[in-house]
């Protein structure tokens, strides 16, 4: 569960009974116990005492937890939700993406690949302004046609993940649209994501470290990365495996 380090993210996973493909993240309403300062795996209810129970957040479930999911190949809708006393219940939808191990993989950036450049990318499409490359949607179309699933990366801030998935559906050129894939962007503040693309100028920082991680989920002798699209050499090439 992406969340910012000074949240408390306390959930329990269950599938409830919805329709197939969509499934839903709920969180216990009260508490009892108390939270270590440091991550650990997020505990299956069955598999806690019947007194006293505590929860910790993580960024990523067991693979019994997973597996209890019931996911179907290709994407999965699911919907996060928090309850507080005060706040209410928000709720946050994503999507999980299953793949096989042998599945070609391509890798592309965003801004300044999808988009016309690093910065404007990140304002002109909230304003309504199309600032997306001629021809990337056919490009694309076509790539995904050959078999390649699609992997978005970019250096954006998480609390842009709403726009930034609005925006790949939005892309059309004559009918053809980007292919579906998941979209990784980085944990941290919007402000700390700009200043690391506009001033520092390395938001292959986190691409890199991001795409290592992904890059081993995959058996050590496949080559998992065939092909990346960016504007900057060094995000797809040795430090992003491809």
């Amino acid at each position: 569960v992406p969340s910012d380090l000074s949240d408390t993210a306390c959930i329990d996973f269950h599938p409830p009974s919805l329709p197939p493909r969509r499934l839903s993240v709920e969180k216990i309403e009260q508490l009892t116990g108390v939270l270590p300062s440091g991550p650990r795996p997020i505990q299956a209810v069955s598999e806690l005492p019947n007194a006293q129970v505590s929860y910790t957040k993580a960024l990523r479930l067991t693979s019994k937890q997973l597996a209890s999911l019931k996911l179907q190949e290709g994407h999965n809708d699911v919907v996060f939700s928090v309850t507080t006393q005060f706040q209410g219940t928000t709720r946050c939808q994503g999507t999980i993406y299953l793949w096989n191990w042998d599945d070609k993989v391509v890798i592309s950036d965003i801004d300044g690949t999808i988009t016309k450049s690093d910065t404007l990318g990140h304002i002109l499409p909230t304003l309504g302004k199309d600032w997306t490359h001629e021809g990337i949607a056919k490009l694309y179309h076509n790539v995904h046609k050959n078999g390649y699933k699609f992997l978005y990366c970019s250096a954006r801030a998480i609390g842009m993940a709403g726009m930034t998935r609005d925006y790949l559906q939005w892309v059309n050129e004559s009918g053809m649209e980007l292919p579906r894939g998941p979209l990784l962007l980085s944990p941290s503040s919007l402000f700390t994501a700009l200043h690391r693309e506009v001033i520092e100028k390395k938001p292959e920082t986190f691409k890199i470290a991001c795409l290592g991680d992904i890059r081993q989920l995959f058996p050590a002798d496949i080559t998992a990365f065939y092909a990346a699209f960016g504007n900057r050499p060094n995000v797809g090439g040795e430090g992003g495996g491809v």
